[in-house]
């Protein structure tokens, strides 16, 4: 019976969260003859529908649990961001294909590379990084990904 509960949830969940961007796709559209509406919203709504736009190219993201290499994590300070900022910028120009991820978890800056699906494809990179002989302190940190669909 709870089997059956949770897959009743699961379909109208699944259901909500279509409806929810069609509606908003449905808004959106431009109709000939009739005004434009246009939709300025914070773009972790659709992530919490479990799809969002990347803002810089238009492509959809969906967010899944992997892995992420995370090159520096420091304290709360202005010193530690610029420090975050530094090792982000280093990580770019040495591994430009790699996407670099700069957030403030409470209490502290991170700098985090990559969205590896599997824990080998983080290592591979994180060897390479260690490699370079700039990057001693880097580890793998299980995360949520960024996954283009």
């Amino acid at each position: 019976m709870r089997k059956l509960g949770l897959f009743i949830f699961s379909v109208v969940l699944a259901t909500a969260t279509l409806q929810a961007q069609n509606i908003i796709k449905s808004l959106e559209q431009k109709i000939p003859g009739q005004g434009t509406v246009t939709i300025h919203q914070d773009p972790a709504i659709e992530a919490l529908l479990g799809v969002s736009r990347n803002a810089q190219e238009g492509k959809k993201v969906i967010k899944i649990s992997g892995f992420r290499v995370q090159a520096y994590a420091g304290n709360n300070t202005r010193r530690a961001m610029n420090e975050a900022h530094e090792v982000a910028a280093k990580i770019k120009e040495h591994f430009p294909d790699l996407p670099v991820y700069t957030t403030f978890n409470s209490p502290r800056w991170l700098c985090r590379v990559g969205d590896f699906h599997t824990i080998e494809e983080a290592d591979a990179a994180m060897r390479k990084m260690r490699a370079t002989g700039i990057f001693k302190e880097v580890s793998i940190v299980k995360d949520n990904i960024n996954i283009e669909l």
